[in-house]
């Protein structure tokens, strides 16, 4: 019985922390917001190419990210 106590303590534990973790997680990036990023010369050639292949003749002219 002990051990099955033990069990269910640590389990509780581990929960708590993770737990704590998110919510510190949470609390850092309201702090710290992700910059917006720049479209990197090297992503555009990447998908220009690719889209190449598949389409002949395709120009990119302007890349989005869904949210």
């Amino acid at each position: 019985m002990e051990l099955v106590v033990i069990c269910g303590a640590a389990l509780l534990w581990v929960f708590g922390i993770l737990l704590l973790l998110a919510v510190l997680m949470r609390l850092i990036i309201r702090i710290f917001p992700a910059a917006k990023e720049i479209t990197d010369p090297a992503v555009l050639a990447a998908l220009t190419a690719a889209l190449q292949v598949f389409l002949p003749g395709t120009k990119v002219t302007k890349i989005e990210e869904k949210q």
